[in-house]
């Protein structure tokens, strides 16, 4: 299998082995004959179809299934872009996940003191390959979620990366990339859930002690 090749397989999550993913991809690409166009669609589909909300974050394998976001019509940061990175391969585009940390400036107080810290850790976007390079697109906001928080919405043109900005069109901080924990195949899931349970432990106590 050549470098590209291990992108355009279904996986346990990138699941686009089920007839409902497939075929959503194909049904949003229909009549469209570039990759450009092709990617274009998918990206503003999943963005705004897809919902975000950071609460749809559980530490279960389902939950980060490509098939599982479509069905349920909303997700988080990764989810989202396992689902984008799903139907880009269901039309034969090379896709995969990228993981790093961020800081979101705009965010609550109230979920920092909840988080107990200001980083998102193994935050996802996606990577399409496009044009002979990977082209990086986060999907994650959708169009009203990003008017009521006030963040840049994020456009792609199907050439250019298409990632959030670091400050607001006021010139606030926005988003700040930090530690690049790389590029995936797959969801490396038990990495993340050992991350969570590092970095997140005070969060996960508060909701254990709520049950």
């Amino acid at each position: 299998m050549n470098d590209l090749e291990q992108y355009l397989q279904p996986t346990e999550f990138f699941d686009f082995y089920k007839p409902k993913v497939k075929n959503k991809a194909i049904k949003i690409t229909e009549g469209l004959e570039t990759d450009k166009e092709k990617a274009i669609a998918l990206f503003y589909w999943v963005r705004d179809k897809i919902i975000y909300r950071q609460g749809s974050f559980y530490l279960t394998k389902s939950t980060f299934k490509a098939s599982t976001n479509l069905r349920r019509g909303y997700g988080f940061c990764v989810s989202k872009a396992v689902l984008l990175s799903t139907l880009a391969r269901a039309v034969k585009i090379p896709a995969r996940i990228h993981l790093c940390d961020i800081i979101n400036h705009k965010i609550p107080q109230k979920v920092i003191d909840y988080m107990g810290t200001r980083i998102f850790f193994v935050h996802g976007y996606s990577e399409l390959f496009l044009n002979g390079k990977w082209v990086k697109l986060t999907s994650a906001f959708d169009r009203e979620t990003s008017m009521r928080g006030k963040y840049i919405i994020v456009e792609f043109d199907g050439i250019h990366h298409a990632l959030f900005s670091p400050y607001d069109d006021q010139g606030n901080p926005f988003v700040e990339y930090l530690n690049d924990r790389g590029v995936y195949a797959d969801v490396p899931f038990d990495e993340i859930k050992r991350v969570i349970m590092e970095k997140y432990k005070p969060m996960l106590e508060k909701a254990f002690n709520k049950i």
